[in-house]
């Protein structure tokens, strides 16, 4: 009997997600979240992805390595709770897993070989940094389970209404123009989903996270979120 293995990381992801806070809890919530997925050097071979660029989708195998440090959990909070029920860890998508492992299904875009392999991905779920396992391409013939149950996750988050004051939308129209990156978009689709911990949804503050070298600031009151300002960091 194996009780022990060792795996091998095949490649890291580069996102636009360079902290936890306001990365989204599931994939494809946030549809134009952008990363690219850098196979290391023994894996940056042509023969590897052959055939992969004629499907949509693909099962991306991952490792949560910013939650190692705090060790995992055997009973978690989850957010679609409240953050006020526990639920077994093994009854969740928590990254305090025993083995730290996630599996998320996002839209290839693309396969590009100037620098080695890169995978163009969208609708990510993925931190930057985040280390890669393995990858499988999504087969909606068989991996789609119609009439299949959410259990306790079944109800929705009413999504909140975003909006922005005039300076933070004029900075989003110049760095889209400068970068071609559709910022507020992007901005509109993590905000919808209400990104704060349960424990501060009643928090009138100000809030801010890090999407790509921004650093975006916005308040939340009721279900109307107003983004205050966008600013360049580093």
């Amino acid at each position: 009997m194996i009780d022990r293995l060792s795996i091998e990381v095949i490649g890291y992801i580069k996102s636009c997600f360079t902290e936890k806070f306001g990365t989204p809890r599931q994939a494809g919530l946030v549809p134009s979240a952008k990363a690219r997925l850098r196979l290391c050097e023994h894996f940056k071979r042509r023969e590897m992805v052959r055939g992969l660029e004629e499907f949509s989708h693909i099962w991306i195998h991952f490792v949560f390595h910013q939650a190692m440090e705090g060790g995992w959990k055997s009973t978690v909070r989850p957010p679609r709770l409240g953050g006020s029920r526990r639920k077994g860890v093994w009854a969740t998508r928590s990254p305090h897993r025993p083995n730290f492992m996630g599996l998320s299904v996002v839209k290839l875009d693309g396969i590009e070989f100037d620098h080695g392999v890169e995978l163009l991905l969208t609708g990510v779920d993925l931190l930057d940094g985040t280390p890669v396992l393995d990858i499988k391409p999504y087969l909606p013939s068989s991996d789609r389970i119609e009439g299949a149950s959410e259990g306790w996750a079944a109800p929705e988050l009413e999504a909140l209404e975003v909006a922005y004051l005039p300076e933070a939308a004029d900075f989003c129209s110049a760095y889209e123009t400068e970068t071609g990156v559709p910022l507020r978009q992007l901005i509109s689709e993590v905000l919808r989903e209400d990104p704060r911990p349960p424990s501060q949804r009643e928090k009138k503050e100000m809030f801010g996270m890090r999407l790509y070298n921004i650093n975006v600031r916005w308040q939340v009151s009721g279900n109307y979120c107003l983004v205050r300002s966008c600013a360049k960091v580093g």
